[in-house]
């Protein structure tokens, strides 16, 4: 398998050749797949690394509902675009199950928390209340789960309610200020619910994962999307055997659509640089949760900062900053600086001019509309200071 050409596919389906310059939010996550959301500016950087996208053209997107928060796949939360929100919820809905088995085992009944739903979605007949509000509106109908309950991280049941009607397509969680990169939220109702005219089962719903994920990110393999959908290896399997996958080559477990595989047959990765930054969880990487397959060989033994030790990065399964990358591969490593108001960075090669251009646009956007680059909710200009020392370090060195 050529490697360099199979980067510069996943770069060019992706949408981050170019190919996807001035795309509405909504066209660019229907193409390159749903952007992991954790309270970070993946979502962000997902857009304005592909089509350019300003972050109150983003906001805009998010307003109107052309793209929004959801809980899916895995259970995880992703930025997905209108056309699959029943999709999202529908594939997201098992992995709904846990919170209860917990709180069943703390004393909540289902009759308890059918109760609570109801009360729940009438207090939200007045309009968008925060949980707050909705925690007064509700009364009784909500309660403690004491110290018991706070040692197993669920200190009400009120949560339980939230998750539920989520899942359900009864509610949606909407940001306070607009934006994606924080995590506080009001609940509204979702009319019309977007799960009222999806008829797939949850099977077809698999199936129609699958089509999308080996769309999105294919060649990839039936690991890779187990992982990102969370199925086990029979549910994933079945999921896949109603698509026309085909290998790339003789003998190779990456398996591609069958009404992709001339194209990518036919696609020469391009001799010209196409240098990009994007998040650490970017869908290039975290939807095949995959970094070694994004270095060159002689870059597997590089060691990179993680937490408080260095490693080789083609040990790596996540990314410890976010990254550079270059037609599919990734050439460096970066976080923001905020006492700088700049980008850390640490490149595995010569820096040239296209390179310096696509890093001072990046940083212009982070400084002049976001403010920040945080990686997930948690993370905080100060708990970056050793990550950035040692990017600085790794560059200087």
């Amino acid at each position: 398998m050529d490697k360099n050409k199979t980067r510069a596919w996943w770069s060019h389906r992706q949408g981050l050749d170019g190919s996807l310059a001035g795309a509405t939010p909504k066209e660019v996550l229907e193409r390159s797949g749903w952007a992991r959301s954790v309270g970070g500016v993946g979502p962000y950087l997902s857009l304005f690394a592909r089509a350019g996208t300003s972050r109150d053209e983003a906001d805009i997107a998010v307003k109107d509902v052309q793209i929004h928060e959801l809980p899916s796949a895995r259970g995880c939360t992703y930025v997905v675009p209108s056309g699959d929100f029943g999709l999202a919820l529908k594939v997201g809905q098992q992995f709904n199950t846990a919170p209860m088995k917990l709180a069943s085992k703390l004393g909540v009944t289902e009759t308890e928390l059918k109760t609570l739903n109801k009360a729940v979605l009438k207090a939200l007949e007045k309009g968008p209340f925060s949980p707050a509000q909705i925690r007064t509106a509700t009364g009784n109908a909500s309660r403690s789960l004491g110290d018991e309950g706070k040692k197993k991280g669920m200190t009400t049941t009120l949560p339980l309610a939230f998750g539920e009607l989520q899942s359900l397509g009864d509610i949606r969680r909407v940001p306070v200020n607009g934006r994606l990169d924080q995590q506080r939220y009001q609940y509204t109702l979702w009319k019309p619910n977007p799960l009222k005219n999806f008829t797939l089962s949850h099977e077809g719903a698999y199936t129609e994962l699958a089509r999308r994920f080996f769309k999105w990110i294919g060649p990839a393999t039936l690991g890779e999307f187990q992982w990102f959908s969370g199925l086990g290896v029979k549910t994933g399997t079945n999921a896949i055997d109603a698509l026309k996958l085909v290998p790339i080559e003789n003998g190779s477990d990456r398996l591609i659509l069958e009404e992709d595989r001339d194209a990518f047959l036919k696609f020469n990765s391009p001799t010209n640089p196409q240098y990009v930054l994007v998040s650490s969880l970017d869908a290039i990487h975290s939807l095949r949760r995959d970094v070694k397959g994004l270095l060159d060989d002689k870059d597997f033994d590089r060691e990179v900062y993680v937490e408080k030790f260095t490693q080789p990065a083609g040990g790596l399964s996540d990314l410890p900053n976010h990254a550079i990358l270059d037609r599919g591969r990734l050439i460096g490593l970066w976080d923001y600086d905020t006492e700088t108001n700049s980008i850390a960075y640490n490149t595995f090669g010569k820096e040239d001019k296209a390179l310096t251009f696509a890093i001072n646009k990046t940083e212009a956007f982070i400084r002049d509309q976001l403010g920040d680059a945080r990686s997930f909710s948690l993370d905080s200009p100060k708990g970056r200071v050793k990550r950035i020392a040692a990017l600085r370090a790794a560059a200087g060195s």
